[in-house]
C-alpha cells in the first residue's frame, strides 16, 4: 500500500478532527462521574461530556488537578465578580491544555505493545483509520513503514469535550442577601463560561427550550457559522421527538444559530432525570428523523437564511451539516449497529456501563461495589428530583440511606449546600429548594393541617419526603474518591439497563463490547433496547392508572387514550420493520413484541375509564 492511500477522504478527516474517530460518545452523567473523563480517555480520541451544574465541586476538581499536574492554583472565591462563570472557564481551559499535553505524549510514543499509541489504534471500530494503522503494522520496508507511522501519528485525534446545561437549571444567584441580574442565573453563567473557553467543542442543551437562554447564546460570536459554514463551538440538542427537534431548531436559527447535532434520547430508558413521552417509542422517533432529515435541515437552514439577511450578514454556503445520535439502554453491539445502519445515525451514546469502569468515571469503590451487584429493583425510578422530573435512582446508595436516616431522626430534607435548585416561594420570598429541611418542615406542618383521606396523605406525605440534595449528592462519589470530602453521601443515578453489566471492567471491554469484539454482558438472554424500553412504558402506563385510579392523581382519560394509542402505533411499527430493523434474531423480538402487545391490552381492558371503555383496537 502506498503512503498516499493511507488517509481517507477530506471529509473523513475533517470528521476525525471535529468529531473524533469513533462511533460512540460517554453522555453526561450526574454533576461528577464524568467531570475529568475527558481526561481520562479524551486522548485516545474517546468524546465525553462534563455537566456544568455545581461550579463550586469544579472549582474543587480544578484545584485537585493543579496541584496533581504543576499546575499554578488561583481559587475563584464567591466574592468574585462572576465566580461561576469564571470557575466553568477555568477549568475548561485547564482540562483542554491537560488533554492537548497527553496527546502530545502519546503521538510521541513508539508504536509497540502497551504504548499509548498502540492502544488508541487498538480501540478504534473498523474504520479507514483502523486498516490504515493495520496496514502500517503489515509494511515490512522500514523506510515506509516510518513515513505510514508519521502519518498515523497527525491522526491520532482527541475525543470531544463537550459540556452540558440543563436549560431548565437556571436558578437565581446572591450576592449577599441581593439578588443579582437574570444574567447571572445558573444557566446563564455556566453558557458564559463555556462561551469564554478556550474549546472549539460543544454545549449540549437537555431538559428543554429556554428562551432566554438561546437568545442570550446569539450574543456569543464564536456560536455563529461563519460563511464556510466553520462554527466554532457548536450547538447539540438533546431532544426526545422530531417536533422539538424542529421547533427548538428553527428557534435557535431565528438567532443565527445553527444546531449541529441532535442527541436523541430515550424518554425512559436512560439514566439520571427522565423525560417521559405519552407513549412515543424511539424506534418510530428515529425512523421520523431518517425520513425527514434533509426535510430538518432544509428548513433550518432557509430560516438561518432569512436571519443573515434581516442582519446583513452572508449566510454559510453551504448548509452546515447536522448529525443525528441516539443514547439510552443500548448495550449489545448488534443493537449499537443496528440503530446506526437503519436510522442511518452519525453514532450513539453509552452511559451507564462506563460507570463499571474506573478508568473512565468517577465512583467511588464503595458505591462500585454496590453498583457492580445491583439486580432487579435495586434501580428505581424515583421522585428523588428537586425538579418533579422523575430521577433514576439507586435504593441502596449512601444518599438514599441518608435521606432515610434523616427521617427516622425526625430532621427530613437536606441543608441544600449548592443552591442550584431554588424553585419554591410557597413559604419565602426568596425561593427555596424541595429537597431542603426549610421546605420539608413547613410543607410537612401544613399537610398536617389539611383534611385529607388517610391513604391521600400518606401518599403527599411520602412524596415530600422523596426528594434529595441530588445536587450536592451526585458530586459526592468524586470528592470521596479524591479524599477531598470523606464525609459526603454520594448519590448515583445508572439506567435501568445496569441489570446487563454486573462487574468491574477494564477499558477495553467495554470498547471492545461496543464494537463486537467480544462480550461482556452478564445476561445473554437480554431483550433488545427497544422491546425493553416498552417494557419501561407499560410499567410507566400501568403505575400512572393505578395511581388515577385512586385519585392519587388528576389526569385526564384522554392522556390515557393518547398513550395507548402511541404503544400501539409503535408495536405496529416494529412488527412491520423488524426483519429489516433486527435481522437474523428478529424471530425473539417479535415474540417479545407479541406479549408486550398482550400485557398492553390487558392492562387497558382491566384498569380503563369509562371513556376509554371498548375503544381500544386489537394487535
Amino acid at each position: 500500500m502506498g503512503v498516499t492511500d493511507l488517509s481517507s477522504s477530506r471529509a473523513s478527516v475533517t470528521h476525525d478532527i471535529l468529531w473524533g474517530p469513533h462511533q460512540f460518545h460517554i453522555p453526561v452523567m450526574g454533576t461528577g462521574f464524568t467531570i475529568d473523563t475527558p481526561l481520562r480517555v479524551g486522548r485516545y480520541g474517546i468524546s465525553s461530556v462534563i455537566s456544568l451544574v455545581d461550579d463550586q465541586l469544579i472549582e474543587q476538581i480544578r484545584q485537585r488537578y493543579c496541584e496533581t499536574e504543576g499546575e499554578p492554583y488561583h481559587p475563584i472565591k464567591d466574592t468574585d465578580d462572576d465566580p461561576r462563570a469564571h470557575r466553568i472557564t477555568a477549568y475548561l481551559d485547564l482540562v483542554h491544555g491537560l488533554l492537548n499535553r497527553q496527546v502530545k505524549a502519546l503521538q510521541s510514543t513508539p508504536f509497540k505493545a502497551g504504548s499509548e499509541i498502540t492502544r488508541y489504534f487498538e480501540l478504534l471500530p473498523d474504520c479507514p483509520l483502523r486498516t490504515a494503522y493495520q496496514n502500517m503494522l503489515a509494511e515490512t520496508d522500514s523506510s515506509r513503514r516510518a513515513t505510514m507511522e508519521n502519518a498515523l501519528r497527525a491522526r491520532a485525534v482527541p475525543g470531544r469535550i463537550d459540556v452540558n446545561i440543563m436549560t431548565k437549571l437556571d436558578s437565581p444567584t446572591y450576592q449577599g442577601r441581593n439578588r443579582r441580574p437574570p444574567l447571572y442565573n445558573d444557566a446563564m453563567a455556566a453558557l458564559r463560561g463555556f462561551a469564554r473557553s478556550k474549546l472549539s467543542t460543544g454545549v449540549v442543551f437537555s431538559a428543554g427550550m429556554n428562551p432566554a437562554l438561546y437568545t442570550y447564546t446569539s450574543e456569543f460570536p464564536d456560536f455563529h457559522p461563519d460563511q464556510q459554514g466553520h462554527i466554532h463551538k457548536q450547538i447539540i440538542l438533546k431532544v426526545s421527538d422530531y417536533r422539538s427537534a424542529f421547533v427548538q431548531g428553527k428557534f435557535l436559527a431565528r438567532r443565527g444559530l445553527w444546531v449541529s447535532e441532535f442527541r436523541i434520547e430515550s424518554g425512559l430508558n436512560c439514566g439520571g432525570h427522565a423525560f417521559p413521552t405519552q407513549g412515543l417509542l424511539v424506534g418510530p422517533v428515529l425512523d421520523e428523523f431518517r425520513v425527514r432529515r434533509d426535510e430538518l435541515r432544509t428548513a433550518i437552514y432557509k430560516t438561518l437564511c432569512d436571519s443573515c439577511n434581516t442582519r446583513s450578514t452572508p449566510p454559510p454556503v453551504p448548509p452546515p451539516p447536522i448529525r443525528v445520535t441516539y443514547q439510552g439502554g443500548i448495550g449489545t453491539a448488534e443493537e449499537h449497529g443496528q440503530l446506526i445502519r437503519y436510522y442511518e445515525l452519525d453514532g450513539t451514546g453509552w452511559g451507564t456501563p462506563f460507570l463499571l469502569c474506573p478508568e473512565v468515571t468517577n465512583v467511588d469503590e464503595n458505591l462500585l461495589d454496590r453498583l457492580s451487584k445491583a439486580r432487579g429493583n435495586d434501580v428505581f425510578l424515583s421522585d428523588a428530583s428537586p425538579l418533579n422530573i422523575p430521577f433514576w435512582n439507586l435504593r441502596n446508595s449512601d444518599s438514599e440511606q441518608a435521606r432515610e436516616l434523616r427521617i427516622q431522626q425526625n430532621r427530613p430534607g437536606s441543608a441544600c449546600p449548592k443552591n442550584h435548585a431554588l424553585t419554591n416561594t410557597e413559604f419565602t420570598e426568596e425561593p427555596i429548594c424541595i429537597a431542603s429541611r426549610a421546605y420539608q418542615a413547613r410543607k410537612l406542618e401544613q399537610l398536617e393541617k389539611q383534611s385529607l383521606p388517610p391513604e391521600i396523605k400518606e401518599f403527599e406525605r411520602q412524596k415530600i419526603l422523596s426528594k434529595s440534595c441530588i445536587c450536592h449528592d451526585l458530586g459526592g462519589s468524586v470528592l470521596r474518591r479524591n479524599a477531598i470530602d470523606a464525609t459526603t453521601t454520594p448519590a448515583i443515578c445508572p439506567g435501568p439497563n445496569l441489570a446487563g453489566f454486573s462487574r468491574i471492567f477494564q477499558l477495553e471491554e467495554l470498547i471492545g463490547h461496543i464494537y463486537g469484539r467480544l462480550s461482556v454482558l452478564a445476561d445473554t438472554h437480554r431483550s433488545h433496547v427497544l422491546i425493553q424500553e416498552l417494557r419501561l412504558y407499560l410499567q410507566y402506563l400501568r403505575r400512572q392508572i393505578e395511581l388515577a385510579s385512586h385519585n392519587l392523581i388528576d389526569t385526564a382519560p384522554r392522556y390515557f387514550e393518547e398513550f395507548r394509542d402511541n404503544l400501539y402505533q409503535g408495536i405496529e411499527y416494529y412488527r412491520n420493520v423488524a426483519r429489516d430493523l433486527i435481522g437474523d434474531s428478529c424471530d425473539r423480538f417479535l415474540e417479545e413484541l407479541k406479549t408486550a402487545a398482550g400485557e398492553l391490552e390487558s392492562l387497558v381492558i382491566r384498569h380503563t375509564t369509562p371513556a376509554m371503555a371498548g375503544t381500544q383496537p386489537r394487535l
